[in-house]
């Protein structure tokens, strides 16, 4: 029955349309869902790297059966000095996956590399392995988190984000706030390296990371947020998460799609 489930998921995910938008953080004609973290450590300058870059638009897209996939692609910078320097990448996203390389107690870093919820690890393409760690992460209890748009002009917006009270049985005295501030969609066409003469395309590409706040144990948080935009504002998204010190567990995250004017 296992293996029946899971086929019939990767059919589902295979034939997702790619013009869908991505969802807002909630729920959908009722459905209660589970936030769940997608992390992907990716590069243009990898050739195992694509298939799981379409893998993580799927996930957004389609998101699992109780399950509101909220996915970052975070492309590292250490496979820059082999033939194409890869646009999107930043040595902060290389930083962050080594971290994460320390806590799995891995020999060492890889792409593509999927995390999710900040506790357990996965090859990018390994879509049946996916399944399993999907199914564990949604038993998980979270934070409820909000993020809310409450303007936008043409160089700014003020967003507004709410998370729920850190209760003890998290096991954590206090927990880190972040806001992912991502490209929508992007796109690349790749002139040299392993993927030389190939077009590829990449969503909710981080651009930045910030850190908000610290949750302490019983109390909640509440915060405004402004940012500056640039041109081409409409394709951008946040991603706000709550996650334990030391890059631990993710507790809680949400999603706000920037609407183009």
């Amino acid at each position: 029955m296992l293996i029946k489930v899971v086929f019939l998921l990767s059919v589902v995910l295979a034939t997702v349309a790619t013009s869908i938008p991505p969802r807002e953080s909630g729920s959908v004609a009722g459905e209660t869902r589970t936030p769940l973290l997608v992390e992907l450590f990716t590069s243009e300058g990898c050739s195992s790297c694509p298939p799981a870059d379409r893998f993580l638009e799927q996930l957004d897209h389609q998101p699992v059966p109780g399950a509101e996939m909220i996915v970052l692609s975070e492309h590292v910078d250490y496979w820059n000095h082999i033939g194409w320097r890869d646009p999107y990448s930043s040595h902060l996203y290389s930083e962050r996956q080594s971290t994460y390389g320390q806590r799995f107690r891995l020999d060492s870093v890889y792409t593509p590399q999927i995390v999710v919820d900040g506790a357990r690890e996965f090859v990018g393409s390994n879509t049946e392995l996916a399944e399993k760690v999907f199914a564990k992460a949604l038993a998980t209890p979270k934070i409820p988190v909000h993020l809310s748009l409450v303007s936008k002009e043409a160089k700014s917006l003020r967003a507004h984000l709410d998370a729920g009270v850190l209760e003890p049985s998290f096991g954590a005295r206090e927990a880190g706030v972040y806001l992912a501030v991502a490209l929508d969609r992007a796109e690349s066409q790749v002139s040299s390296g392993e993927n030389a003469g190939h077009k590829l395309a990449h969503v909710a590409v981080v651009r930045e990371i910030r850190t908000l706040g610290v949750i302490k144990q019983a109390e909640g948080f509440s915060e405004d947020i402004q940012l500056n935009l640039e041109p081409a504002s409409g394709n951008l998204r946040l991603i706000a998460f709550v996650q334990k010190p030391r890059q631990g567990n993710v507790l809680g995250a949400a999603l706000l799609p920037i609407r183009p004017d």
